[in-house]
């Protein structure tokens, strides 16, 4: 599964635009974030679709096809970034 291209990034702008306003993350580039300098969060793209990487103790894969993927995702990583 390869990191994610800018275009399959732009299917899932609007999923961007709420992590990018979480407290605490730097984009590095595009759809790579990093927390407290280490890598934190990043996006892969195959033919089942996207799917994201979070470093929540260890690294958790979640797909993103559907809402409530997508809902359970960002509770994970507000979750994570509760984290001290």
């Amino acid at each position: 599964m390869k990191h994610a291209t800018a275009p399959a990034l732009a299917t899932i702008e609007p999923l961007l635009a709420q992590i990018r306003r979480r407290p605490g993350l730097v984009e590095r580039k595009a759809g790579v974030f990093y927390r407290r300098g280490r890598a934190f969060l990043h996006f892969h793209e195959d033919a089942a679709g996207m799917f994201a990487d979070l470093c929540h103790e260890d690294w958790v894969r979640f797909g993103l096809a559907t809402a409530t993927e997508r809902n359970g995702f960002l509770a994970a990583l507000d979750a994570a970034l509760a984290r001290p």
